[in-house]
């Protein structure tokens, strides 16, 4: 078996064509050998299915009386029997590289499956520690000793960390969806109802009831929005 990587180095892909190509020729190495053996098995039967004695030319009777009997009778076989043997070593062998590499490309399989895990729980976990900062900011703003004494300034710091939070999100990826006077995209929006307006073309957003989010260029949530039906 090959030695384990560091389960902090994510495979590359070209270390998966390799396991894949050395599969796949293990795979063909064995179907390679079993039909070379079959093909043996055959002409071994053909071999021994061959023309009566009394059909030979006369040469090979000739050659017949000039060896031993016992001779040419097994001279055949044996090398029949060696090139059979010879096969399925071969096929015996290739068998057990095609296990071998199936043995180490699946234990490399669930290395990438639990490096891609952990790679999405260390996001996971830098993305909540910013978030708990704009938790610790809200609770120190409604601390009793923090409160304000004029509206103003308590929407100011309800704005601040607001625009904290908010950069967090833009800061992973995350991207609103306000398709404000766009034209009307299901894949992006979805639309709850039609209504005439004087100012916004036929078929193109009115009004935003909800915003949507996307995250890098895959849709998270569609924007709920209204549709003009023209005037």
């Amino acid at each position: 078996m090959a030695e384990e990587k560091n389960p902090e180095q994510e495979p590359t892909a070209e270390e998966r064509a390799k396991f894949e190509q050395d599969v796949l020729k293990a795979a063909e190495d064995a179907m390679k050998a079993e039909q070379a053996a079959a093909e043996a098995d055959k002409a071994a039967a053909a071999q021994a299915d061959a023309s009566p004695a009394g059909e030979k030319t006369a040469e090979n009777a000739d050659a017949a009386a000039e060896q031993p009997a016992d001779q040419s009778a097994e001279a055949a076989p044996e090398s029949t029997e060696s090139a059979e043997d010879v096969l399925k070593a071969e096929l015996a062998a290739a068998n057990d590289r095609n296990l071998r590499l199936m043995a180490e490309f699946d234990n490399f399989r669930r290395r990438s499956a639990k490096e891609q895990l952990e790679l999405i729980e260390t996001a996971n976990g830098k993305l909540l520690e910013k978030l708990s900062e704009v938790q610790d900011n809200f609770e120190r703003a409604f601390a009793s000793e923090n409160k304000a004494k004029d509206l103003e300034a308590f929407e100011k710091g309800m704005q601040m960390i607001y625009n904290q939070f908010a950069k967090i999100l833009t800061d992973a990826g995350l991207e609103q969806i306000d398709p404000t006077g766009a034209e009307f995209d299901p894949n992006c929006h979805e639309a709850l109802m039609q209504q005439p307006s004087e100012t916004i073309p036929e078929g193109h957003v009115v009004t935003v009831f909800q915003k949507g989010y996307k995250l890098k260029n895959k849709i998270l949530k569609t924007a709920k929005v209204i549709v003009s039906s023209g005037k």
